[in-house]
C-alpha cells in the first residue's frame, strides 16, 4: 500500500496572517509531497511497504537512513496540518489543559518551554509535546525529521503536538526571525484536535 498526500483540512490561506499562504502551499503541496514520494520509493519491495507509519517509525533502527528521513517527514507533517486550523489559538481546556497544568504548572510555561525547545534546536527539526511511556506530558525536541515514536529517540513518547522548525516552515514570512514565528503559531493551534490525541495516547 503506497502512502498518499492528503489534502489538507483548510485552505491554503486559512492561516493568514500568523501562516502565509505562499508557505502552505510550498510547505504542504512541495515538501509534504517529496517525502511522500520518497518513501514510498524508499519502501518498494521491502517489508514496510505493508507496515503502518508508526510500526514503521517504531522499528525505525531497521531500515534505510531515506526511510527515516522521509517516513519521519510525512508522520510529523501529516500531525502538523492537524492540529492547525482558522480560527483556532486560545488555550486548551478540560482534561488536557488539567494534565498540562499538572505536568507544567501552567498553559504559558508549557508555551515557554516548546518555543525554547524550537529556537534552541540546532539547525532543522521539530518541537514536541508528547506523551511518555509513563502517560505524562513532556516537551523535548528531535533533529531533522525525527521524531519521539522512533527507537532512536532520546526522549520516547507518543507525540499528541508539533512544531516545525526546518525554515521552510517559516523563512518566507519570517527570514531568520525563528521566535517571532514560534510565537506566531500559537495562534493557530487547535487545541480541540490536540486534546484528541492526548485521549488516544494516554
Amino acid at each position: 500500500m503506497a502512502f498518499e498526500l492528503e489534502a489538507l483540512p483548510y485552505a491554503n490561506d486559512a492561516l493568514e496572517p500568523h501562516i502565509d499562504k505562499e508557505t502552505m502551499e510550498i510547505h504542504h503541496d512541495r515538501h509534504h509531497q517529496a517525502y511522500v514520494d520518497n518513501l514510498n520509493k524508499a519502501i518498494a519491495g521491502t517489508d514496510a511497504e505493508n507496515a503502518s507509519l508508526e510500526d514503521i517509525l517504531k522499528n525505525i533502527s531497521k531500515y534505510s537512513p531515506a526511510v527515516r528521513n522521509n517516513g519521519g517527514g510525512h508522520y510529523n507533517h501529516k500531525l502538523f496540518w492537524s492540529v492547525l486550523g482558522a480560527n483556532a489559538g486560545g488555550e486548551p481546556t478540560g482534561e488536557l489543559a488539567e494534565a498540562i497544568n499538572g505536568a507544567f504548572g501552567s498553559f504559558d510555561e508549557l508555551k515557554k518551554k516548546l518555543q525554547e525547545a524550537g529556537a534552541t534546536r540546532f539547525g532543522s527539526g521539530w518541537s514536541w509535546l508528547i506523551v511518555g511511556a509513563d502517560g505524562k506530558l513532556a516537551v523535548t525536541s528531535t533533529p531533522n525529521q525525527d521524531n519521539p515514536l522512533m527507537d532512536v529517540a532520546e526522549v520516547k513518547g507518543t507525540p499528541i503536538f508539533g512544531i516545525d522548525v526546518w525554515e521552510h516552515a517559516y523563512y518566507l514570512k519570517y527570514q531568520n526571525k525563528r521566535p517571532a514565528y514560534l510565537d506566531a503559531v500559537f495562534n493557530v493551534v487547535n487545541w480541540d484536535a490536540v486534546a484528541k490525541n492526548y485521549a488516544a495516547a494516554k
